[in-house]
């Protein structure tokens, strides 16, 4: 698909445009989409282009970010081309730091415009050549304010010297504009706001059909253009034709949409088979004379004969994919297939077989065959937890386009099985692990091609860069969080059911839901797993139901505050809470445990779980296991800030709660926090909870190979994870020793990707004395704290902030993330300074009560007369005068107490 147009979108308004214009799918179906990347939006701009890459081409503006580090980011992330600025172009070059020069495009300077065209256009190409030679970079024209700047550039392009292809903002968009600036050459830059897919309804917009329809061109008699239908692999379904009308209709309504010949008329896919189609985009050939649809084909296929495509069954990938998702739904319970998808270690036995033997295949014939059993356990693997292979090849695709690229070494253990030489012989620690050489302004995450943190000694450091230090990650662009989440809080607070599945259908992509609960009793069947799962589930959940049923109160405070006066406490459960699972495709029963183990231990009479579902529908079988252990209601089958919104303020089908409680990304937290301010929605939360942290002290009495398995078993949780390590006394040759076994532990675990992202915002701090290091402490005041330290123990009372704390060499923390019995949902961010984390008591609350004899309200009286005088609170003060006076009435013959 040539490039002929970009519809451009604002980051800002992305879930509520406007009436009338187009929403963000509807952009897609499109092709093209360009956005404009300020400072603040950077965040913003890289997860829009983490959840949209495959769906569009995305382009950027970046001539507002300064770092050009922030460019290459957004590069990686998946960006087609950038808009870059004279200065950010030049850096690019000089460093060397883009191989493919051609996803640049220079934004020309406005002052530009103010010069005479032939002049500018010989200017632009001198700066092009100054720095690109030979490359192929496009330009911007901004703010064009006539049009003989374009005209000229057309001249110029007509030349046999290569002239660079403009890229236009349109100030008006018609049909006769948007035709000329493409008939000349340009690449218009078309608002969204401009568009409509209702017409008769916004008159003043310009059709969005229109983009595509004044494209095309045909020389068949009938009008109509030759049009293939794909899926989201490219693999053809079948040839059908498109008319005008239809590629309107088709994008009005989003679905498959076509011209039927033989009933001379608009043809709907599925509208009587129920074989429907999802649009997902319209794209022309290089003649502009023949469509690709790409659809989400639903049913049993494309072809009228039963089958997925015209041509026949799926072949390859394609047909395996099928089979393997129709065999885990329908495969007997001990087939063979059945057991990978249930036993997954069964299934990673097999991966590691089937690549040993394609490692060792030789002949043509043996490698095909090898390589077609890894590609079936891969695939197995897959659509096991909910992978497809669209999702593959999508990441395939975003690898091609990274521009930071690893050095490729094997990692040690496999190196060594293959007999790789070994690299070159580095100094080493008194433990045989290597050394690394660390200076005060190595950046963090790599030092010397070693997984590194940081190193400051707090004696060489101000106190104003060590606060700085110890910021978290995740402690930025709030308001831009907050404005991604309110209009889906207020949206779902408005339409229920429709507006949660929309987000449902959206982010999990399970668009075969229906219903947007699962209520008990749940099915035996969602509840299959493995024994040794079961009886790992079953001996945590009894762990935390003895730890948190010992917090129990025995009996009601009483106290007599004064003769005759009587104040009491006694608590009560929340009746109603919403806990917070984090899902989808992981599996986290362990935050199912802590959360509803405790509720059903409180006493609550309802428990409504909340989590992502996978992208069937369906919910992991051990959190639907819990939910049936801890009594759960109903199970809420979606996520993020919408799942938040339908607890706060109820559903359709989701019963509104009183508190909501559980751990999550920064749009759940987000959600929260909105929820938690909001009167209307008369809820609470348990606290505001992020990524997860750890902080480590560390003696010369720790174990080098202990501290590095806590630091990294948190920076494993994800790459906006912190850890800091505090080393007391140690000096150099500690403080290498557990660097080498972080570098050496690192390298082996699956998630290194993860980990080292998480070490590149992660620090160690030198200190000289346990008093020191507590300080430091308590000021971050972590989510988790170990002490690894001699006499452990008596440390323990210098904590004066932390969510939890685990004492000396023999309790990692991951005790606490499953089975010891304290809760693992714990306060970030330092809230630890304010919060507590969730205990029995927060699933109670407390209730008072007062009772006075006679006695007691004489006895108490003058201090409550004058005190309401005092606030001039009349009808308070007489509340107890007229009491007294009664009781002096000598007809009184009140109660006696």
């Amino acid at each position: 698909m040539t490039e002929q147009f970009l519809v451009s979108v604002r980051l800002d308004n992305l879930d509520s445009p406007p009436s009338g214009n187009l929403d963000l799918r509807t952009v897609f179906y499109l092709g093209r989409v360009y956005i404009d990347v300020l400072p603040s939006q950077l965040t913003a701009a890289s997860t829009f282009l983490q959840n949209h890459f495959g769906e569009s081409l995305i382009y950027c503006n970046a001539t507002a970010l300064s770092d050009v580090g922030d460019l290459i980011s957004l590069l990686d992330n998946g960006a087609k081309k950038l808009f870059v600025t004279h200065q950010q172009l030049k850096d690019i070059v000089e460093g060397n730091l883009l191989e493919d020069l051609s996803r640049l495009v220079l934004s020309v300077d406005p002052a530009f415009n103010e010069k005479d065209p032939a002049i500018t256009v010989k200017d632009v190409q001198k700066q092009l050549e100054s720095f690109v030679g030979d490359a192929k970079v496009n330009v911007h024209v901004r703010d064009v304010q006539d049009g003989k700047l374009l005209d000229m550039m057309r001249e110029y392009q007509k030349q046999p010297e290569s002239y660079p292809r403009a890229y236009i903002t349109m100030p008006q968009v018609t049909k006769e504009n948007y035709s000329k600036a493409i008939q000349d050459g340009h690449v218009p830059i078309i608002p969204a706001s401009a568009l409509t897919t209702d017409v008769d309804g916004y008159p003043e917009l310009a059709p969005a059909g229109m983009l595509v329809t004044c494209l095309l061109r045909t020389d068949r008699h009938d009008g109509l253009y030759p049009t293939v239908v794909c899926n989201e692999r490219g693999v053809c379904l079948g040839l059908v034709y498109s008319s005008e009308e239809s590629i309107h209709k088709a994008i009005q309504s989003g679905a498959g949409v076509y011209y039927s010949r033989s009933q001379q008329g608009l043809w709907v896919k599925g509208a009587t088979s129920g074989d429907t189609q999802e649009l997902i985009s319209i794209v022309w050939d290089c003649d502009a004379d023949a469509l690709r649809f790409t659809v989400r084909q639903q049913g049993t296929g494309f072809c009228h004969l039963q089958t997925a495509t015209c041509f026949g069954p799926y072949s390859g990938l394609s047909r395996l994919e099928r089979t393997l998702q129709d065999r885990k739904v329908s495969a007997p319970a001990q087939s063979y297939t059945a057991r990978l998808f249930r036993e997954p270690k069964l299934l990673q036995a097999k991966i590691l077989e089937e690549a040993s033997e394609l490692c060792d295949a030789s002949s043509k014939e043996d490698i095909a065959a090898e390589a077609a059993d890894l590609l079936y356990f891969a695939l197995a693997k897959c659509v096991a937890a909910e992978v497809d292979l669209a999702a593959v090849e999508r990441n395939l695709d975003l690898k091609s386009l990274k521009t930071t690229r690893r050095k490729g070494d094997a990692k040690p253990q496999w190196a060594q099985k293959v007999g790789l030489e070994d690299p070159p012989k580095e100094n080493t620690t008194p433990n045989g692990l290597p050394n690394v050489e660390t200076v005060k302004e190595d950046p963090a995450g790599l030092s010397n091609g070693k997984i590194q943190m940081r190193r400051y000694k707090t004696s060489e450091t101000d106190a104003w860069e060590l606060t700085k230090l110890l910021q978290r990650p995740s402690q930025r662009s709030t308001d831009q969080i907050m404005n991604i989440v309110n209009p889906i809080i207020k949206d779902v607070q408005s339409n229920g059911d429709a507006a949660l599945l929309q987000y449902t259908h959206k982010f999990e992509k399970a668009t075969s839901l229906t219903s947007p609960v699962l209520k008990s009793p749940f099915p035996q069947s969602l509840m299959q797993l493995p024994p040794e799962t079961i009886s790992a589930i079953d001996t945590s959940f009894e762990n935390i139901r003895r730890f948190h049923a010992a917090q129990r109160e025995s009996h009601p405070l009483q106290v007599q505050t004064m003769p005759g006066v009587t104040c009491t406490r006694f608590s009560r459960p929340i009746s109603r809470v919403g806990l917070y699972v984090p899902g989808g495709t992981a599996v986290l029963p362990s935050t199912a445990l802590m959360l509803g183990v405790p509720a059903m231990v409180a006493g609550c009479q309802k428990i409504v779980l909340a989590s992502p579902p996978r992208s069937d529908g369906t919910i992991t079988p051990e959190i639907v296991y819990i939910a049936h252990k801890v009594g759960a209601e109903s199970i809420v089958l979606a996520g993020g800030a919408q799942a938040i919104a339908a607890l706060a303020y109820g559903t359709q089908s989701v019963p509104k709660v009183d508190k909501i409680l559980g751990p999550g990304n920064q749009f759940v937290t987000a959600g929260k926090m909105i929820v938690s301010n909001d009167t209307s929605a008369g809820v609470s939360i348990d606290m505001p909870a992020g990524p997860s942290e750890v902080l480590v002290v560390a003696d010369e009495s720790a174990n080098p190979a202990f501290v590095a398995s806590d630091l990294l078993s948190q920076a494993e949780h994800g790459s906006d994870s912190q850890v800091v390590l505090i080393a007391v006394g140690l000096g150099e040759e500690g403080v290498k020793a557990i660097e080498a076994e972080l570098h050496a532990q690192a390298s082996a675990l699956p998630r290194v990707d993860i980990v080292r992202a998480a070490i590149e915002h992660s620090v160690t701090l030198e200190v000289e004395s346990i008093e020191e290091a507590m300080r430091l402490s308590n000021e971050y005041a972590p989510e988790h704290l170990i002490l690894q330290v001699e006499d452990a123990q008596e440390v323990v009372e210098l904590v004066e902030n932390a969510g939890s704390v685990f004492v000396g060499p023999w309790t990692p923390e991951s005790v606490g993330d499953y089975s010891a019995g304290v809760n693992h949902s714990l306060p970030t961010y330092g809230y630890a300074k304010q919060y507590s984390g969730v205990s029995l008591s927060s699933f109670t609350k407390h209730i008072t009560s007062s009772n006075l004899t006679r006695e007691g309200l004489r006895n108490i009286s003058g201090a409550v007369m004058q005190l309401a005088k005092v606030e001039e609170l009349e009808a308070h003060r007489r509340a107890v005068s007229i009491r007294l006076e009664h009781m002096a009435k000598p007809s009184f013959r009140g109660l006696t107490m």
